[in-house]
């Protein structure tokens, strides 16, 4: 009877574990979350494959409770909910796909990992183990994607060892060679302006800015990235005082910025030159439920985010193409993998994470963007605020 109780609780206490070491924010740590589908595969009955795959992905997401209440400025238990909330995709597709069928399981785990890539139930697809194939197949590409996508199908078979020593032999090769592009001429520039960036948006505060960007000009940047919202609401005013401040300057500036109207607002990247000022990008996926609010429209109110979901995967900058990602986008699949259909030059990966602060949030999109950057082999240029 002991045994009986002891089998479940060890494999929900792994896969626990799993996903907190996994999804600690360090890049080569993600696969260790290759241990999922095999505990996923060996659980004996439905609702233990459930309490596996919550224990996962409530593990992988601890940071999300506190964060919210750090947004909000409230108390842990609107957190609690979303984050419980938020698990419930991922939950429910892993239980549904479980199967008593060992022929089965591969197709349904594969059924299970494509659903959470995609809309509707890749909007919440944190935590997708298939994000280590930057690590174990640095610079395949696309083939690098289909020999990860057959990895996972077959950490849910009889031969799940063998499968298992051999991506243990490919994170060692690739820990011991790991080395990332670099793109001359290109400076993101971190801040530490926590949650002031984006609502002072006072005359000193542009000016700052400004000189930053100068500095980094200054270095030899031709292109120099500010994080999300650095420059708080786009408006012709803005976009006049910034033009006229880069006359004196070759450098052009990538910053986050909000568009606002009537109806709702746009999380966007604008690009400023000497030439003037428009708007590159608008966020194809900004944070559900506190950004996204789609319930807004189907009753008729305004507000909130829009998304544009397939919109704008690649800019063009000067010469180059370029795949955005804003903030949320990072910790999700779909953003970039359509991005990388279009075979862009380089990666964008900016954020606002001030609301993060004693988590391990903002490290873990450092960690997704630059494995996904690496396993396409594309230069990556990130920008945060904490």
């Amino acid at each position: 009877m002991c045994h009986d109780y002891l089998r479940p609780a060890l494999l929900i206490f792994a896969s626990i574990a799993i996903g907190v070491v996994g999804w600690s924010g360090h890049v080569l740590l993600l696969p260790v979350a290759l241990g999922f589908p095999v505990l996923w595969s060996i659980a004996r009955t439905r609702s233990v494959a459930a309490l596996v795959s919550a224990g996962y992905f409530l593990a992988a997401s601890r940071g999300l409770p506190q964060g919210v209440a750090a947004f909000y400025s409230s108390d842990i238990w609107p957190g609690l909910l979303l984050w419980l909330c938020a698990s419930l995709s991922f939950v429910t597709v892993h239980t549904a796909l479980w199967a008593t069928s060992a022929a089965l399981r591969p197709f349904r785990y594969f059924l299970a990992a494509l659903v959470m890539a995609i809309p509707p139930f890749g909007i919440t697809g944190w935590a997708h183990p298939v994000t280590a194939a930057g690590v174990l197949f640095p610079g395949w590409g696309w083939w690098g994607l289909g020999f990860m996508t057959a990895g996972l199908a077959g950490l849910v078979t009889r031969i799940w060892p063998a499968v298992a020593i051999a991506f243990a032999g490919l994170w060692l090769w690739s820990a011991a060679s790991w080395t990332e592009p670099r793109l001359p001429r290109w400076r993101g520039v971190d801040l530490e302006l926590g949650a002031s960036l984006g609502r002072d948006t006072g005359l000193q505060r542009q000016r700052d800015l400004i000189a930053t960007v100068r500095s980094a000009a200054g270095d030899g940047a031709r292109f120099v990235v500010l994080p999300e919202t650095a420059l708080g609401y786009w408006t012709p005013t803005v976009a006049r005082f910034w033009t006229s401040a880069s006359g004196d300057t070759d450098a052009t500036v990538i910053a986050g910025a909000t568009v606002l109207d009537a109806t709702g607002y746009d999380n966007v990247l604008v690009s400023i030159d000497r030439k003037g000022g428009s708007i590159l990008y608008r966020e194809r996926m900004p944070v559900p439920g506190s950004m996204w609010q789609p319930w807004r429209f189907l009753s008729g109110e305004s507000g909130g985010a829009r998304a544009d979901f397939f919109a704008n995967p690649v800019v063009a900058i000067g010469a180059s193409r370029a795949a955005p990602l804003i903030c949320y986008e990072q910790l999700i699949v779909w953003p970039i993998l359509q991005s990388m259909l279009h075979d862009p030059d380089l990666v964008i990966a900016v954020g606002n994470g001030w609301w993060t602060d004693g988590t391990s949030i903002v490290a873990i999109q450092r960690a997704a963007t630059t494995a996904w950057a690496r396993l396409f082999a594309k230069p990556l240029v990130t920008a945060f605020n904490t």
